[in-house]
């Protein structure tokens, strides 16, 4: 059984982020190669049009014209099959891209696939995570067991910092 101290791999800042290509919202389709010399906001949520991640997907949109003046995007990824997340993105006015990692294999490469616990019982599932990523491909800042109130705000502080050093 995981606990904080056996967290699993995850990045770490200045290393390169893993590989991802997956599907998203409003038939597009994201990968790292695509985004390639433009820095980017990557977050994982447990489940498509629950209530923290309804309220973490209008907290990004809400910020995505001035991450698109900063130049950054912002891509969520669940394992909700694309049919669940085009639901949650219309129903939510989402326009960033949603992400579908039916397969597991991104949120196991960036280490967010974890052991929880609700009343007793043990399952697998995302955890709430955030990783800022620059044009070469490298991480910046990661959040993890991230705290809907307050987190994008935390993000756009980061996001700042990162273009004022450029």
């Amino acid at each position: 059984m995981m606990n904080e101290t056996s967290l699993p791999t995850f990045p770490e800042p200045g290393a390169p982020v893993p590989d991802f290509d997956m599907p998203a919202s409003h038939g597009r389709h994201v990968s790292l190669s695509m985004l390639r010399g433009k820095p980017f906001v990557l977050y994982f949520y447990p489940k498509a049009n629950t209530s923290g991640c309804t309220k973490e997907a209008c907290g990004f949109q809400e910020e995505l014209g001035t991450l698109e003046k900063e130049g950054v995007s912002v891509i969520g990824v669940s394992r909700d099959a694309m049919p669940a997340i085009e639901k949650f993105a219309a129903a939510q006015h989402l326009t960033f891209p949603l992400a579908s990692d039916t397969t597991g294999t991104v949120t196991e490469a960036y280490g967010v696939w974890i052991e929880k616990s609700m009343y007793g019982r043990s399952y697998m599932g995302i955890e709430r995570a955030t990783f800022l990523v620059d044009g070469q491909g490298r991480l910046v800042q990661a959040w993890r067991k991230v705290k809907v109130t307050g987190h994008v705000a935390a993000v756009m502080k980061a996001v700042h910092a990162l273009r004022g050093d450029g």
